[in-house]
C-alpha cells in the first residue's frame, strides 16, 4: 500500500528507544522527514539509521516535562525540516515498582511518572498545535497502553497514567476536528521493549531464585493467558499501524484508542 506520506514531516517524540525507534525509520523509509526527540543521546545515532532510508532527519535531546524547551524544538523543527504534519509521543516511563496491591507504592512514586507520561503528551501537544491548526492538516498520535484500559495493577502509576493519556487524546481530537487534524492513540499490549523488560525484573523479583521465570518463560505464559492470539507484538507491527494511522488511508479515523495487542482487550 502507498500510504503517500513521501515529503511529509513527523516528529517522534522519544525516539530514541523501543518502539520509537522503530516507527522512525518507518516513516523515514515511506519517504517522510523525521524529527526524532528524546532525552537518551542516543537519540543522535538513531537519526542517523532513519536518515539511511533516505530522508532528512533531525535530532534533539530534550526533556518532555520542559515545554520551553519542547517549544524550542518544535520552532527548529519547523526551520530546519518544514511544515510538521504529524506527530507521535510515544514517552511512556514507569514507577520501577510493583502493585499487588497499590499500596506496596509511596504516594511519593507517583509524580514523575505522571509529569512525564501524561504533562509530557500535553506540553508536546501544545508545542507544536499553532502551525498545523494554521494550515488545517497533521495527525496526532498519543502512546497509551492496554494498561489504561484495564487498570493493570503490574505498576498503578503507569496503569492511571496512561488512562489519562487516552483521556487527554480523545479531548484533543474534539477540539482539532474543526481545523482538520486527527488524534488518535496506541495501546499496546505486550511488546518485547526495554520497558516491558523492567516489568519483568520487578514483577518476578520476590520470586525465589529457582522458580524465578526468565524473561521468555514469562511473557510467553502471560500473553499466553491474557491475549486470544498469543503472541508478544513486535515494534514493526506497532509502527505500521501508526505510520497508517497518519496516512490519509485513515482520514475518518480520529479520537479511537487503537489496541495492537494480539487480542488481550476487546470490548463488547
Amino acid at each position: 500500500m502507498n500510504l503517500e506520506l513521501a515529503g511529509h514531516v513527523a516528529v517522534v517524540v522519544g525516539g530514541a528507544n523501543g518502539m520509537g525507534r522503530m516507527i522512525a525509520k518507518t516513516f523515514a523509509a515511506e519517504g517522510a522527514a523525521v524529527a526524532l526527540l528524546d532525552r537518551d543521546p542516543a537519540v543522535d545515532e538513531i537519526a542517523h539509521e532513519a536518515a539511511a532510508q533516505g530522508g532528512a532527519t533531525l535530532s534533539a535531546q530534550v526533556d518532555v516535562t520542559d515545554f520551553e524547551a519542547i517549544q524550542a524544538v518544535a520552532t527548529r523543527v519547523e526551520n530546519e525540516l518544514g511544515p510538521v504534519r504529524h506527530v507521535i509521543f510515544t514517552v511512556g516511563i514507569d514507577s520501577g515498582k510493583g502493585g499487588f496491591p497499590f499500596w506496596n507504592l509511596e504516594p511519593s512514586d507517583w509524580p514523575r511518572v505522571h509529569d512525564v507520561n501524561v504533562i509530557g503528551a500535553v506540553n508536546t501537544a501544545h508545542a507544536f498545535y499553532a502551525p498545523m491548526i494554521a494550515r488545517r492538516q497533521g495527525t496526532f498520535c498519543f502512546f497509551s497502553s492496554v494498561a489504561g484500559q484495564i487498570g493493570s495493577q503490574t505498576d498503578p502509576p503507569y496503569s492511571v497514567s496512561k488512562a489519562a493519556v487516552l483521556s487527554f487524546m480523545q479531548i484533543a481530537a474534539k477540539d482539532f476536528a474543526p481545523y482538520n487534524i486527527r488524534a488518535n492513540a496506541i495501546c499496546p499490549g505486550m511488546v518485547d521493549t526495554p520497558l516491558q523488560r523492567r516489568i519483568h525484573k520487578f514483577s518476578t523479583a520476590d520470586l525465589p531464585e529457582d522458580e524465578r521465570p526468565t524473561y521468555e518463560e514469562w511473557y510467553t505464559e502471560k500473553i499466553g493467558r491474557l491475549a486470544v492470539l498469543g503472541k508478544l507484538t513486535s515494534p514493526e507491527e506497532i509502527a505500521a499501524t501508526v505510520v497508517f494511522l497518519a496516512s490519509d488511508h485513515a482520514r475518518t479515523i480520529t479520537g479511537q484508542a487503537v489496541n495492537v495487542d494480539s487480542g488481550w482487550v476487546m470490548h463488547w
